[in-house]
């Protein structure tokens, strides 16, 4: 769905879920501006028994002015659009709910759209733009406005709530995991002293309890270092804080802070050590039951109850923390660490490959930014750091994968091509300068090559999680689960990393 079809209506309602959160409240009010900006008579409402309290909702409501209502019934929407008793809104627009779920007041229009991000629970109508994956309804509005030719950062107090939206649905931004999400945090030029003075307003007193009670409860495990926390239920900001608090405790190097909710378990995940990613850590133990993600020291996720009970599980709390217990030993339990920067690789039992020919892209890196400069490079498989020297070379897989290295070695790899470069993946990856803040694609900088097959490499078939800390990149590890590929250069015993399963058989074959 585009945002241009909700033009074609005159008398809109956009409503948000009962009980409003600041994500639903953002959402709303964005698309409330795009609808004004273009001349429609349209107003935001929600339902429900209870008007909103929290005080930081209310700060962003009265600071942002947001104008939004709260209606019991049918006629109250008639009044606000000023149209007959009888008639009926020509179209209502559901942001972060979907029509007709438990959590948002059910009213009549004669048209229904639904923009969210939660998992879709019904037949969706012909207005519809549901993803799933992002991390908040804020960031699928903000594309959405962005495809449109809208630019949310000609009006400051929108740009600053799509950023308290997703700050506040992703735990301070350590649940994200779609490279989209990431791109609204760094893009948006909000303001920095509103969002202080709402994050300084997040906790109440009753929440503040709740974090005193779960960290009296806290399980330590001595041989991995980590401690686990159950804590009523609560805003997911509440985990965040009670898993910052952990990390300060000496001897804990990671650790798992949950509530149980009706319809799921929301987590939150810390690491303050490299050798865990939190939100490698955050995926590993939502697995098969729901979704994780986020960063290298904060990350989160959501369980959902339905794929705990398909499971035959009993969502009882004494089962859902053994289940945690389980995931958490299972981790660690099974784990190779290679430091290539003192490790000679045994090649021995090990076949050898080499590169298939096959037609790929490379950007040398200072076509974009100057050398010296600290940058990211944003993908779908996640972020990958770097310091860009005069030699630098930036090589995209057929995935979509980027791969840094020094021009001798991508000579050696690969062969300029004039084709045309065409690019596989669907996300298209872009560059930020950590210093100045500029971000920049790279695909209008990409050229065409080919892998010329003289690369020689030993592989093996990991059987356990292994973390490889490479030469490239000795801070952050590459994570091969089985089925990946332990690779190993045939000129270089030390040059250790690791070869996805589905990009491997792709690219290599057997010599």
């Amino acid at each position: 769905m585009k945002l241009e079809q909700l033009l074609k209506f005159d008398n809109i309602i956009v409503q948000c879920h009962n009980n409003p959160d600041a994500d639903a409240l953002a959402s709303g009010y964005a698309v409330m501006k795009y609808l004004k900006s273009n001349g429609k008579h349209a107003r935001f409402v929600y339902g429900g028994n209870f008007e909103i309290s929290k005080s930081n909702l209310r700060l962003m409501i009265e600071d942002l002015d947001i104008r939004i209502h709260h209606v019991r019934y049918q006629e109250q929407l008639n009044e606000l659009l000023g149209i007959d008793k009888e008639g009926l809104p020509d179209v209502l627009v559901t942001v972060d709910s979907q029509y007709g779920e438990g959590n948002i007041q059910q009213f009549k229009a004669k048209n229904i759209a639904i923009i969210d991000h939660h998992q879709v629970a019904n037949e969706l109508p012909e207005l519809a733009e549901v993803r799933s994956y992002q991390a908040s309804c804020a960031t699928v509005v903000w594309d959405m406005l962005r495809e449109a030719g809208y630019d949310a950062n000609d009006d400051v107090k929108l740009a600053t709530a799509l950023y308290y939206g997703l700050m506040t649905d992703s735990n301070n931004f350590s649940e994200l995991h779609h490279p989209l999400d990431m791109d609204m945090r760094d893009e948006l030029k909000y303001s920095a002293s509103i969002i202080t003075k709402f994050r300084n307003s997040n906790i109440s007193q009753a929440e503040l309890r709740i974090a005193g009670i779960a960290l009296l409860g806290s399980e330590y495990y001595s041989d991995n270092h980590y401690s686990i926390v159950k804590s009523d239920p609560c805003d997911p900001n509440v985990l965040g804080i009670i898993s910052d608090m952990l990390l300060e405790v000496e001897d804990v190097h990671c650790c798992l802070v949950y509530s149980i909710h009706e319809g799921g378990v929301k987590i939150s995940v810390r690491s303050c050590i490299k050798e865990v990613k939190a939100d490698e850590l955050a995926r590993f133990i939502c697995a098969g039951v729901g979704d994780g993600g986020g960063h290298l020291i904060k990350a989160g996720g959501q369980i959902r109850r339905s794929l705990l009970e398909l499971q035959e599980m009993e969502y009882t709390a004494p089962a859902i923390q053994q289940f945690f217990r389980e995931r958490m030993k299972e981790y660690f339990k099974d784990n190779e660490i290679i430091y290539t920067d003192n490790y000679i690789a045994n090649t021995k039992g090990m076949a050898k490959y080499k590169k298939k020919r096959l037609h790929v892209g490379y950007v040398k890196a200072t076509d974009i930014l100057p050398a010296s400069s600290r940058c990211v490079i944003r993908t779908l498989e996640g972020d990958v750091e770097l310091e860009i020297q005069e030699d630098t070379v930036i090589a995209i897989g057929i995935k979509g994968e980027v791969y840094p290295m020094t021009w001798d070695t991508f000579v050696k790899k690969y062969e300029i091509s004039d084709e045309e470069y065409v690019y596989p993946g669907n996300y298209q990856p872009t560059i930020k300068d950590v210093d100045r803040g500029i971000s920049r694609e790279l695909l209008p900088c990409a050229h065409s090559c080919i892998s010329v097959g003289t690369s020689e490499i030993y592989a093996k078939e990991v059987n356990v999680r292994t973390k490889v800390f490479t030469k490239w990149d000795p801070e952050h590890y590459y994570l091969g689960k089985p089925g990946d590929y332990m690779a190993v250069s045939a000129t270089d015993k030390s040059d250790v990393y690791i070869i996805e399963r589905s990009i491997f058989g792709d690219t290599y074959e057997k010599i």
